[in-house]
């Protein structure tokens, strides 16, 4: 297994990816190709590469002091002063093609907003029940809110409640490089139409809408039509924005509760609503015994005079 994280260039002609990366992770590491040495300014995006070149050209040879794949991200900590720590994350994008990005702490923070996020209940539901779908891979676990959460296969999104059985409320989760994918395949639709059915169905986005714009590998234009014509097919599917993992989790967290609320109230209103007496037109009959009780004349068939209804309106108008 290789010690050193290693740069070299890319013998690859034509490339827009001019770095090679070597991992030492497994057996003979990790080959990736890269966009730049080092992410300083913001994300790096990366791509395997077939093997490392017999003779590589060598720009950079650093020894590791720790690597570790966790999940979806390996951690990487180099044994030098500065530009030490790094994280490269795992992905799929269009078509579920995979795709990985090498961040650094800072290049992550630069989107994240300095903001504390409070404490307080959601609509004023005690404690939330979530229900996270069987199927979510890294699941938020709402350790900041005031919630529990249960696992289950969901019909629709990735997290939802329920009243009794019924799935009343859903939020699908995309982070920006998935939602791309999504949109691009074409999934999209089809994901909004099954949401769309709920009472209640988000889409939120664990990044800012101005990173559409800032995308290398597919035509930002594109994502952004894509995104407009969902908003304008299924207006009842919002797709919200919320610029960092933390953010989304605590909008959905929000959402979720508002929702289950809004739930309950309607369901009250149409119960009080069924009990109210019936506003159904008068029968004949009922028109021609109150006409009797009033001394006024009236045949037992027929129509009823105009002069009588009118009478009857004004009694009981």
């Amino acid at each position: 297994m290789p010690e050193d994280f290693v740069i070299a260039r890319n013998p690859e002609e034509g490339t827009t990816l001019p770095y090679l990366l070597r991992i030492p992770l497994g057996r003979n590491g990790i080959v990736l190709k890269a966009k730049e040495t080092w992410p300083r300014t913001g994300k790096v995006y990366c791509h395997r590469a077939v093997g490392w070149p017999l003779e590589p050209e060598i720009i950079e040879q650093v020894p590791v002091r720790s690597c570790v794949q966790r999940g979806a991200s390996i951690d990487l900590v180099l044994g030098r002063g500065r530009e030490n720590r790094s994280q490269f994350v795992l992905t799929r994008i269009r078509g579920g093609r995979e795709a990985i990005f090498w961040q650094t702490a800072r290049t992550s923070k630069q989107a994240r907003p300095a903001v504390a996020l409070p404490t307080a209940r959601g609509s004023g539901v005690s404690q939330l029940e979530i229900v996270v779908d069987s199927h979510e891979r890294y699941a938020w676990k709402f350790e900041h809110q005031q919630a529990t959460t249960t696992r289950r296969a969901l019909r629709a999104g990735d997290y939802g409640v329920v009243s009794g059985e019924r799935l009343m409320a859903s939020v699908e989760r995309k982070s920006l490089q998935d939602l791309v994918g999504t949109l691009t395949s074409g999934k999209m639709r089809y994901l909004l139409a099954d949401l769309a059915v709920l009472p209640s169905a988000a889409v939120v986005v664990e990044d800012r809408y101005s990173a559409v714009f800032k995308l290398d590998r597919v035509r930002p234009s594109v994502v952004a039509d894509s995104l407009a014509e969902c908003h304008a097919r299924f207006p009842s599917v919002p797709i919200i924005f919320c610029e960092t993992r933390a953010l989304a989790q605590e909008w959905t967290y929000r959402f979720l509760a508002a929702a289950l609320v809004h739930d309950s109230e309607t369901t009250h209103a149409t119960s009080e609503a069924s009990a109210l007496p019936s506003a159904a037109a008068p029968s004949p009959a009922q028109v021609r015994e109150w006409a009797r009780r009033q001394g006024l004349a009236v045949s037992d068939r027929g129509r009823i005079s105009a002069a009588v209804l009118q009478q009857f309106a004004r009694r009981n108008g």
